[in-house]
């Protein structure tokens, strides 16, 4: 049997707490119902993500379930994003509590509507 090619992200998650923390700080933000995104240019490499999901989101269930559906959003954004610029940008996504009762499209259509205009 041959093996099924390997699911190659297209981005870096963003892990450390002083990159998040220098996002908070330094970083462009857009606001809207359904998250709050940081976001700052970098000089090269890929795309990086980070996604925060707090207590009042809700609990685990749900915290994981924007954390999907944001994931989800921004695979299916990046395409647009690398058609419209060639810069590479480090993004933070805060979740809110709306985002859990959200679908993946509704999420994705408020990226393009909030962040694209922003670069």
């Amino acid at each position: 049997m041959e093996q099924p090619k390997a699911f190659k992200k297209r981005y870096v998650v963003i892990k450390s707490n002083r990159d998040f923390s220098y996002l908070f700080k330094k970083g462009d933000s857009t606001v809207n119902y359904a998250f709050v995104c940081y976001m700052k240019p970098r000089r090269a490499g890929k795309d990086r993500l980070g996604i925060v999901t707090g207590k009042k989101v809700g609990n685990a269930v749900k915290r994981n379930r924007s954390r999907r559906i944001i994931r989800e959003a921004f695979r299916l954004f990046e395409p647009i994003l690398k058609e419209k610029t060639e810069r590479r940008f480090d993004f933070v996504f805060v979740a809110r509590a709306k985002t859990p009762t959200l679908k993946t499209q509704q999420v994705l259509s408020l990226m393009k509507k909030n962040i694209l205009p922003k670069l």
